[in-house]
């Protein structure tokens, strides 16, 4: 949904390989942009050490005129959950101590971040970035120290953390892919004869044409040396708890997240729309059905294709505006909504319209977007949303973190209805996510659909002295 409302986290990216890798890590993270657009960064091992070169905005604009050389690498694209946007925040995040130094990048949210940096902050460990990141690296390090290998010292970071988390870590020629117990945040592992490739999603690896493997497993551990051996260390993971805003919006409709096509999902999703919802308002005689670009072009594929009704563009997105909900202040959100969708009004007048978007959650956004449609001539608006009513905070990395952000909390579907000015307004339950998904229920996380949380304390607290 182009929104002012939820903002995204971000992607890792990671690649080993017996020749020169920049550009493919360039052309992955170019892949994985959607993910966060405040700044990139890229860390190669260049033989002798590693060599790091990030910057804040886009891509494009990080690496342009940028040369690096490495065999192994990794790269991340950023949105802030955790830590101001700013330069120092930017990762990969190297750390140097005792055992010599590593490269980090964090896609995900710890729940017990500030606990654990005021621990190590009480007992002298230094802090140069407000992020979240840079604790699992101090942890990373110093347990690595106290251990005496680099996996035991991951391994007991990860019975420290509780939330949301995937890594890839550059360490010396080894490359490293982390993903947490619960498995909240995506990551897939693919290889050719040429490379082997952990990245966030899978759209990723089709860029750069390297076959997706499988995805890493919920407390997983992978570790590919330079001679491109595989090895695989798990810690104990409890139950999957995937997170379902993954598939309703986050991810890229071209990637496959657990198994599972996010394209099939939504266009599932927009199916459920029609088909629970046709005995209800079967009274009315909709036109066309109309997405709102462009999380909800797959839903409003498969609405069409249930109901019968034609599909249009309505909706004309500026293709030179990025997503406006994660540019950091709000002035430059609003700017950026105004300039980036316009009614296409030979289309729309005079026409009753379903207007089918992934989600509500103020409710401001699409607001605007059904009183352009009114002004551009609908004769009536008929919202479908993918999603069920978000009620309740996200803590895993999705950066909506009171109740009182959420117009479902507040209203009830009527009330909605009337405050974004919606002819008709209907959601997918529960029921139908789950099933659009094909997950069992048990292994997703819903928990900003029904509060239920499903992160576990951590194994144990960080104790030092």
């Amino acid at each position: 949904m182009l929104n002012t409302e939820k903002k995204e986290q971000c992607a890792v990216l990671g690649i080993s390989a017996q020749r020169d890798i920049f550009s493919e890590l360039y052309f992955g993270l170019y892949a994985l942009q959607h993910r966060g657009q405040e700044s990139a960064g890229i860390a190669l091992y260049s033989g002798e050490e590693i060599i790091v070169h990030k910057d804040m905005g886009l891509v494009s604009e990080v690496f342009r005129e940028v040369e690096m050389d490495g065999k192994v690498g990794i790269g991340h694209v950023r949105y802030s959950t955790t830590g101001q946007s700013k330069i120092e925040n930017s990762q990969p995040f190297i750390i140097n101590y005792a055992k010599g130094s590593f490269a980090i990048g964090h896609n995900g949210n710890l729940v017990n971040g500030m606990e654990l940096r005021d621990t190590l902050e009480a007992h002298g460990h230094i802090f140069s970035t407000t992020t979240d990141t840079e604790v699992i690296a101090h942890l990373i390090a110093r347990e690595h120290i106290k251990t005496g290998s680099l996996i035991d010292g991951i391994k007991q970071t990860m019975s420290l953390l509780k939330g949301s988390y995937c890594l890839t870590i550059l360490y010396k020629d080894k490359l490293l892919g982390v993903r947490d117990p619960h498995g909240f945040r995506p990551l897939v592992y693919g290889h050719n004869h040429e490379m082997h490739v952990i990245a966030s999603e899978s759209c990723a690896l089709d860029a750069l044409k390297v076959p997706r493997v499988r995805d890493v497993k919920p407390g997983e551990i992978l570790i590919i040396t330079k001679d491109g051996r595989v090895k695989s260390y798990h810690v104990p993971s409890g139950k999957p708890s995937h997170c379902m805003f993954e598939y309703v919006y986050f991810a890229r409709p071209d990637s496959i997240i657990d198994g599972v096509s996010v394209f099939r999902v939504r266009k599932n999703l927009g199916r459920r729309l029609y088909e629970d919802s046709k005995c209800k308002y079967k009274n009315i005689k909709p036109d066309l059905v109309i997405p709102v670009p462009n999380s909800g072009v797959s839903a409003g594929i498969g609405y069409a294709e249930a109901s019968k009704i034609p599909y249009s563009e309505g909706l004309m997105k500026n293709l030179y505006v990025g997503r406006t909900f994660i540019l950091p202040e709000q002035h430059q959100r609003e700017m950026g909504v105004r300039v980036k969708l316009n009614p296409i009004v030979s289309e729309i007048k005079g026409k009753s319209i379903v207007l089918v978007d992934d989600s509500i959650v103020r409710g401001t956004t699409l607001r605007r977007i059904v009183r352009l449609l009114k002004e551009a001539g609908a004769r009536e608006v008929h919202v479908r949303i993918t999603c069920p009513p978000i009620k309740y905070p996200c803590p895993y990395g999705i950066d909506m973190q009171t109740a009182e952000q959420f117009i479902a909390n507040e209203k009830t579907i009527e009330e909605i209805r009337k405050s974004i000015g919606a002819t008709t307004l209907y959601y997918n339950t529960i029921k139908a996510l789950v099933d659009s998904i094909g997950i069992p229920r048990e292994h997703l996380c819903l928990a900003c659909l029904n509060g239920c949380y499903p992160a576990k304390e951590p194994q144990r607290k960080l104790v030092i002295g």
